[in-house]
Order: structure tokens, then sequence, then C-alpha cells
């Protein structure tokens, strides 16, 4: 993983200090908070509905066990001994005190760690996908691209004051697990007829008030000229975004109003610009900062086979790892969805429990993914057993991956300022309604995702099933959504119908579930069943 040189430190280290005169002004009345707003969202700090919040970048979602304990410290010293995983591969708290936040972040700037550009009008932290490095379907490694374009974005003046935020992402693998299509603007590797790398380039995609799957724009990019190229996209938008209107700001709307042909066409006029002035890419320090992402000293001749005598085992085997690309490995993933328990939240015991794995069994790497999970990306097979028994004493051992239980929640009402309606309470209900874990592998891969307001914090437009919580006439209210996909069949949820209470929607899920398990073929998933019979069927069996 990528570690600071000297001027990656400096510049953490001097963000802390002058945040930390910008709080001091703040608390002694030198500044009012429309002032000290902009200060404070540049630092990843929000004003929540009962603290402050602080959100954390865990840059394409790769940490070490250093930065882990530190997050952990961090959840005991100054939080209430927990962190909250997000949906962009960041970890969240929610009890700070803004006298204490610059201590924060001079402990995490201890680690390498920070929290520059997580909100505000910026370019927020680069996500990828979690198995990036070890998993078997991919081209490369991207990170050391996701990397390379945080570098070129951070501070960078044309990128500071953009009109809203902007999400970029980068995968390497046919297999879409970064949600990609859902992001303003996105980077697939690929290699062309030629076998040169390069990318597939999307653009304009979004959740949110108003929903947009990104549109291809460029079908092959050589590799040496992404910068130029993203920053052709970004000044486009500068040039039309609708600053006078925040409905109306993100890059997606820009691209559905232009088109995508149009838009296409001055991002490659902008590009040709750009092109112009030389050759953009620093070979140089593409191979400095890939060095850091070398493959580790995996061993050879390792025994391939797992011992799944034990069946608690065996069944966290076939729902928790996945394939590694080398032979005796593994990737062995950690749930953050127990039933009853709040998606995404973890204790700092726990935290140090997954830093004593990841340096024990996992050659001292740990991701994040945007399902607010946990990954060991490198376990040798023989040693699977041992990380299970840790997982399954510290309440980590669920197997639930894709499935019914592993729901997707943002914090909702119960935290945020925004919310309209609380998301935890519907999705621990869901959860206890199908813990059953024989019903829960019946059912198979079944993605929810819930968010409490239309921002869409919870990922509810891409849910198989959606559902998304709002005010009615004083009352919370849920709709309850279909047929969304973050993979590579990228696909938008729709409403069902008419809204339910807190009751209602968890009864209006099962009833869903219910009719699927009726009328799926063998082998079917609920979204391929879904897509094959309609909304028309389903709106039967919910609403009779």
């Amino acid at each position: 993983m990528y570690r600071y040189d000297q001027y990656d430190q400096a510049m953490v280290d001097t963000r802390v200090e002058e945040f930390r005169d910008q709080v001091r002004r703040r608390i002694e009345g030198k500044m009012d908070d429309d002032q000290f707003k902009p200060l404070r969202l540049k630092n990843g700090l929000y004003l929540q509905l009962h603290a402050y919040m602080l959100r954390v970048a865990i840059p394409y979602g790769t940490l070490d066990s250093r930065q882990m304990r530190m997050l952990a410290d961090i959840a005991r010293r100054y939080d209430r001994g927990y962190g909250h995983f997000t949906t962009r591969q960041n970890i969240q708290y929610n009890w700070i005190k803004l006298a204490e936040t610059p201590d924060i972040l001079a402990d995490l700037a201890s680690v390498q760690m920070h929290a520059i550009q997580t909100s505000g009008e910026s370019i927020r932290n680069i996500s990828s996908d979690q198995y990036a490095g070890a998993a078997a379907d991919e081209l490369i490694d991207p990170r050391p691209w996701c990397e390379m374009i945080r570098q070129m974005t951070t501070f960078m003046p044309e990128f500071s004051y953009l009109p809203r935020k902007f999400k970029i992402a980068v995968i390497a693998s046919p297999a879409d697990r970064a949600a990609l299509r859902w992001h303003d603007f996105a980077l697939r590797i690929v290699r062309n007829a030629d076998g040169e790398i390069g990318f597939e380039v999307y653009a304009g995609g979004g959740m949110g008030r108003t929903p947009f799957i990104a549109y291809p724009i460029r079908e092959f990019l050589p590799a040496t000229q992404v910068f130029s190229y993203l920053q052709a996209v970004l000044r486009v938008w500068n040039r039309h975004a609708r600053r006078d209107n925040i409905h109306k700001q993100r890059m997606k709307i820009l691209v559905h109003d232009l088109g995508q042909e149009e838009f296409s066409r001055q991002v490659e006029e902008a590009f040709a610009h750009f092109l112009s002035l030389g050759e953009d890419f620093p070979q140089a320090e593409y191979d400095r900062i890939a060095a850091y992402f070398a493959p580790p000293p995996f061993e050879t001749g390792l025994d391939d086979t797992i011992d799944l005598a034990d069946p608690a085992f065996a069944a966290w085997v076939r729902q928790q790892v996945i394939a590694h690309k080398a032979p005796g490995y593994a990737i062995a993933n950690i749930s953050l969805k127990p039933v009853g328990g709040i998606p995404g939240d973890i204790s700092a015991d726990q935290m140090d429990v997954v830093a004593d794995l990841a340096r024990r069994y996992s050659f001292d790497e740990l991701r994040a993914t945007h399902a607010q999970n946990l990954v060991l990306p490198h376990v040798r097979k023989q040693d699977l057993y041992a990380v299970w028994q840790a997982l399954a004493a510290a309440g980590l051992a669920d197997a639930n991956r894709d499935l019914v239980t592993d729901l997707i929640a943002c914090p909702g009402l119960d935290y945020c300022s925004l919310a309209n309606a609380r998301s935890i309470p519907v999705a621990q209900q869901i959860a206890r309604r199908f813990a059953d874990p024989v019903r829960q592998a019946d059912i198979g891969e079944l993605k929810i995702k819930i968010s409490g307001c239309i921002n869409a914090c919870g990922h509810h437009h891409a849910g198989n099933i959606g559902i998304l919580g709002v005010d009615r006439k004083g009352s919370e209210s849920y709709q309850l959504l279909l047929g969304g996909s973050g993979d590579e069949e990228t696909s938008q949820a729709k409403i069902a119908g008419p809204g339910f209470d807190e009751a209602g929607i968890v009864d209006a899920v099962e009833r869903a579930v219910e009719h699927y398990r009726a009328v799926r073929t063998d082998g079917e998933r609920f979204i391929d069943t879904y897509r094959r019979v309609g909304m028309d069927g389903f709106k039967e069996a919910i609403y009779g």
C-alpha cells in the first residue's frame, strides 16, 4: 500500500495546524458558523443532529493494522467506542467534540491518514474494488491509478471549488464490485486489440434526488492520457454547471441535459487542448507509486485445499471466502452486519481484533468495502480456520455476504440532520425477520439498501430491493423500490407503489421475497427473477 513521502506528510501536518487555528478562532467567537462551515467541510467535519461527525478517508479502501489500531484508539478516546464504515469506503465518528477535532486529525496524520476532501464541494475519496491486488479476475491492480488520481486532484486549484461533490471510481475487472456506473466519473482498466492498457470511461452517474446511470463516453482511453481527459471532463462541467441551483449542480444533470453525444463532443474538444500542451503522464511518478503496490511475498507450494469438517466453519467459508489469484491463498470477507446490529458499525475492541488478524495472517493489509464490510485480502487457506475462530470470538463471523441480512443502510434520522426517516431500525427489523440461516441460504443473493432521505447515502437506487424513507405530513413513510443493481449490469430501482409505515415496510419486503421464491426458476437470483417477470407480478404480491 502507498506510504507518504516527506511532501505528503508535510502537507497533511500543515493542514492539521491550519485547522487547529480555525477551530480556535471559531470557539473564541472570532468566526461565525457560516464562515467556519466551508473550512470544516474541507476537513471532513459535519454538524449533525446531536454532535459533530468526522469522516475519515480510506483511499480506495486500503489500510493496515497500525491505521486500524489508531481508528480504534480514536473511537475510545474521542467517540463512544465505535466507528461506522460507509458506502464510500470511509469511516465516520458520530459523537465528536469540536475542540478535540484538531487532536484527532493530528493522531490520524501520525499514521498517514486524514479527513481531507471527505465532504464539501470537492473530489471525494476515490473508490475501487475491495479485492484489488488479490482478485483472480482483475487485469492489473487498479490502486496505483487511484493513488495517482488522488495526488493529482488533491488541492489542485481548478478542482478546489467545484459546483458540487465529485465521485470517482477505478476498477480493473469484468465484475463490477465498486458500483462503477453510479459515479460522476469512472474508469475500468481494459486492454485493447493491440494489447495496450487503457481505460473504458464513464461519466454522469449519481444517486440522490435525480438518479442517473453513467454513460459510456470513451471506449478506449490510452493510459498515458488519463489526466488530460479528467481535466477535460471537469473543465466542461465547471464551464456549464448550474451554480445557481443546488439541485442541478451535480455533473449528472449537465450530462443528461447536454446528452451523451454533445457532452462527449465538448470533452473531446477540451481534451485535444490539454493534449496540445504536451504529454501529461509522468511515467517515473507512476513507477514510484506502483512500487508500493507490488504483490506481497506469497509462498509457493501451499496446500490449496480447506478442511471443512467443522460445519459452522464450512458455512462461513462458502459465503465469506472467495478465490484469490495466488494458489493456496483466499480472500476473507468480514461481515459488519450481525443480525439486529447497525450495518457498518464496529467497536474499538473489534477493530483491534481485525488489526491483529491483518498483521498475523494478511500481510498487514485490510480493505473497507462500499457495502460497509471489511476484507482480509491475502489469507493462506491453511490459516482460514484460525481467522474464523478469532472472528467468531469477536462477534464478526456472520456468514451473510450478499444475502438478505447483509443490508446497506445510512445513519438516517438517528444521526443525520438531512434525513427524513430512520434507516437503522428498519434494517434491524428486516435482519431479524430473515435471521434464519437456512432461509437466508435458500433466498440466495439479495441486496437490500436503505436510505433515510433522497440524498441516497444508503444507495437505495442500486438495491435489488431499495427502501427510501420520506416525510409524509410529519410522519416517517417508506417507499419500496425494486430492480436496482450496482454491478456490471447496472440498473436503477423503480418505486413499486404507495409507501408504508415502519412495520408495513418490513412486511412488504417479506411479501416481495416470498413472491420471488414462488416464481423463480432454478439458479435465478432475486434480480434475475425481477428482470424476467417485471414489476407487475411483484406489485400484486406486495399490495394485493
